[in-house]
């Protein structure tokens, strides 16, 4: 079994770390760096910072924040929020981010990914796919969850993949800050269908869903804000539980 990975989410606005349920009543929780500060001494493998409200608000992502990241944390994250040129990604990367998130624009321009793939590696392009089930189906959503855009969820990842995104952060909509578990059965589906890593979003709210999400659904990591942002549960009490288990983490 490959290392699986914990990382902390920080979804920021105006420099703050805030969060909702099922991406609705946003609130502040903390400062962006001092809480990625936190995470990292703590363990975390990697940190995903998400601007969300750049795509909404038409705003350029967040370079200065790739900066202070840069200089303040030891560990690799991911920015994205608003990226919709190679230049975005030129900026962000040489800011010191070591991987792009994007969402919006490769539903509008699929073809980006594939530019972005090709000019700076597939091991630093995640596209993120945030999906909700309708009658049965699960559905891609942009601009912060507020679109449908009537792709299906599983062909669109698929579709990512070939177009050269390195990984998935798949976040269901439908599990988001709800703490009742990961959206096991499609992320499940997910890692069996595609050769590229899952990183699981959506539903975290105790130790035993990382455990569930890694040996049922093979998540190759598992993302969480909430559980971790109310100090419900640290990253070190986290790992510790998990290599009892044992899962290989790293």
């Amino acid at each position: 079994m490959l290392t699986k990975r914990i990382i902390p989410c920080l979804d920021v606005k105006d420099g703050f770390t805030v969060k909702g349920i099922n991406f609705e009543n946003i609130k502040i929780v903390g400062d962006a760096i001092e809480l990625g500060s936190k995470y990292a001494n703590e363990g975390a493998d990697e940190l995903v910072f998400l601007d969300i409200t750049a795509t909404n608000d038409k705003r350029k992502t967040m370079s200065e924040l790739a900066k202070q990241v840069a200089k303040h944390i030891n560990i690799p994250f991911t920015i994205g929020g608003g990226i919709n040129s190679v230049q975005d990604v030129e900026v962000l990367l040489n800011c010191g981010a070591d991987k792009v998130s994007i969402n919006s624009a490769a539903v509008n321009d699929l073809a980006l990914v594939e530019r972005l793939a090709h000019t700076f590696g597939s091991q630093c392009i995640v596209v993120a796919i945030d999906t909700k089930q309708i009658n049965g189906e699960h559905f891609v959503f942009i601009n912060g969850g507020k679109k449908n855009t009537g792709l299906k969820t599983k062909e669109w990842a698929k579709q990512c993949q070939d177009m050269g995104a390195g990984e998935i952060l798949l976040t269901s909509m439908d599990h988001d800050g709800a703490k009742n578990g990961f959206a096991i059965a499609l992320t499940q589906s997910l890692a069996q269908q595609l050769s590229i890593p899952i990183i699981a979003s959506g539903g975290a709210g105790h130790p035993s869903h990382f455990r569930d999400v890694f040996i049922e659904a093979n998540a190759d990591a598992a993302l969480a804000a909430s559980l971790f942002h109310y100090n419900e549960l640290s990253i070190a009490e986290l790992k510790t539980y998990l290599k009892q288990i044992p899962i290989s983490i790293r």
